[in-house]
């Protein structure tokens, strides 16, 4: 039987002269006085507008040809993400330069990786901490000749003022003119997690195709009056994307990596419109229902949540009946209300993607008056290639195709893709690219359901599906969706490769925990490690459990459980600048924890 293909036609075309970054200068012509960014300068919220955007961006892109970056070049920028990193980036890509980003939580082997097999001549630096990493590196990078610090003693921005002072502004013109659609944009590596990060090379036409695409599926959303506040790492595809896609279309941006204050942070900038990662949203939830159980409104947050739960599901078949909407009202006034407002009260929509949502979560936000728009994509496809979209929304689903792309399921199941934004290949690694595409098409190494409609189901990874040893091969992502709801637990990890039964590893939320102590009459000064085998913990963890393997069949269930004594963190090595557990590198780790799960007696 021939697999179906899923194609949407593109409504608009890109053309050989068109490119990303021409934006900064149509802005500066038509709309000169509008604010495209507001950038936080001593915890206020300053405006600047297209023209003072633009004078910064031709400055230092004036500084970098006077240091002699030529068109092709690759210029590194590490960076937490800030004000200065669109404008770095817009500053390269104006010369026709390469922008090769580097997480700014990269190690120093990491760093001195990307910079040698990019062969990148410049880094932008955030921090001297960071430059002195590349320059300790120095000897092994001799394409290397320049490095700029943000943050510098002489900031990188009026270092690069400086140097291009002498250069002539229609210098700057000319590079513009001469970039072509089919030029190369940015080298992006991948995270690593399965090995040797790999540069995705991505062409003008690649992300002029996902940021008019975009556009096709959310023309209200990326429009001139909406704001966006980007907080995710700009070195990841997802925030990169949407922030051009986003500029490109006179949207207001804001930006800050001070995770730990966004709530605050929303109050003041109040965004219309908020994108995540799903452990974002899940922090929301869970904080918000610790909060209620805390304040000793935790019956009443469960019943909010339900109804908001069922309200959403009503949506979808006939509408709420008269009952459900009048719970939902009264819900509205003591809770949804309250959440919007966390969210700085203005946001209407939000979307999600890097990894599953998890459709409980999507009715929750939906039946608050939130609809998240999940999506799905990779580094590879520029970022999204399928999307939920306002009034075309199917939770628990990533969508359907962006506008000039195509879909089909391989034999075992395996999502192959193509289309505008589908990259060529990986830098400088032929075998890798001749591995990944067939007649065309690139192996996303996911598992999907298409259904009729063409809305597109992950099922799992193709390299995490675990066969256990009666031959059950489980996809772990869904069990482990369903545990990372409860409020207690942070991350949880299946495993039974080879096993007689599926088993999880589970770490404990550290801000979830001091009240859950206090609610159970625990010594406040108990760690995890203390509490491990505590009956009350692993009662409450137990309870969660049975909740995940409701998802699934018997033999694919959660028999056995262990919890950690610490938590999974980037900086210790178990998460991905994006918040994805690297299965590996936990496996490896807590060797002995899943052989206990194992043992017998």
């Amino acid at each position: 039987m021939t697999a179906r293909e899923f194609t949407v036609p593109a409504p608009f075309t890109v053309e050989e002269r068109d490119n990303i970054v021409g934006a900064v200068f149509t802005h500066e012509r038509d709309d000169p006085d509008h604010v495209i960014f507001q950038r936080l300068v001593d915890g206020k919220w300053i405006d600047v507008t297209a023209r003072q955007a633009a004078g910064q961006i031709r400055s230092a892109a004036r500084g970098l040809i006077a240091e002699g970056v030529q068109a092709g070049d690759r210029v590194a920028l590490l960076s937490a993400t800030r004000y200065e990193w669109p404008i770095l980036d817009f500053a390269i890509l104006s010369i026709g330069a390469v922008t090769v980003p580097i997480y700014e939580t990269s190690s120093a082997e990491q760093v001195q990786f990307v910079l040698a097999d990019s062969g990148a001549v410049a880094a932008i630096a955030e921090t001297d901490a960071h430059a002195a990493h590349i320059e300790a590196q120095r000897d092994t990078l001799p394409a290397l000749r320049r490095i700029y610090v943000i943050d510098g003693s002489v900031p990188a921005l009026d270092e690069l003022a400086e140097a291009g002072a002498s250069v002539d502004a229609a210098a700057v013109d000319e590079r513009v003119a001469s970039i072509r659609s089919t030029d190369a944009a940015t080298l992006i590596y991948t995270s690593g997690t399965t090995g040797r990060p790999k540069g995705c090379q991505l062409t003008h036409s690649n992300l002029l195709y996902e940021i008019r695409g975009a556009k096709a599926c959310f023309p209200e959303h990326l429009a001139k009056g909406e704001k966006l506040l980007v907080f995710l790492p700009l070195a990841h595809v997802l925030a990169r994307a949407l922030t051009i896609g986003a500029f490109s279309n006179g949207v207001t941006l804001g930006f800050t990596s001070d995770i730990k204050n966004l709530v605050p942070m929303f109050a003041v900038f109040q965004p219309t419109l908020v994108v995540s990662v799903p452990r974002v949203f899940e922090k929301v939830y869970n904080t918000a229902e610790l909060n209620a159980e805390t304040g000793g409104k935790g019956k009443i947050f469960t019943a909010a949540a339900n109804t908001a739960i069922e309200y959403s599901k009503a949506l979808d078949s006939g509408g709420p009946g008269l009952v459900l909407k009048l719970k939902h009202a009264l819900f509205d006034k003591l809770v949804y209300g309250k959440l919007r407002a966390a969210l700085g009260g203005r946001c209407h929509a939000a979307i999600s993607g890097g990894a599953p949502l998890g459709a409980r979560l999507g009715h929750f936000y939906r039946g608050v008056g939130l609809s998240i728009y999940e999506g799905y994509g990779l580094t590879e496809t520029s970022a999204a290639i399928t999307v939920n979209r306002v009034g075309d929304l199917r939770v628990g689903s990533v969508g359907k195709l962006v506008p000039g792309n195509s879909m089909r399921l391989g034999e075992d199941g395996e999502l192959l893709v193509r289309g505008g934004v589908v990259f060529n290949g990986y830098w400088g690694n032929e075998e890798e690219t001749r591995a990944v595409f067939t007649d065309g098409w690139f192996h996303t190494g996911d598992l999907g359901a298409i259904d009729d409609d063409g809305f597109l189901t992950i099922v799992g990874r193709k390299k995490e599906i675990i066969v256990t040893a009666g031959g059950k091969n489980v996809a772990p992502a869904q069990l482990e969706d369903r545990l990372r709801a409860h409020p207690l637990i942070s991350q949880a990890m299946a495993v039974g490769d080879q096993q007689p039964f599926i088993a999880a590893l589970i770490t404990v939320d550290t801000e979830a925990f001091p009240g859950w102590k206090e609610r159970h009459h625990k010594a406040s000064d108990a760690s995890v490690a203390d509490l491990a085998d505590d009956p009350d913990l692993l009662a409450e963890i137990e309870l969660a459990v049975k909740d995940a393997n409701q998802a699934v069949s018997k033999a694919e269930a959660i028999r056995k459980f262990r919890i950690l004594p610490v938590d999974f963190t980037e900086d210790t090595g178990e998460l991905t600048p994006t918040l994805k557990v690297k299965r590996k590198v936990v496996a490896e780790k807590f060797a002995a924890d899943i052989e206990a799960l194992y043992a017998k007696g």
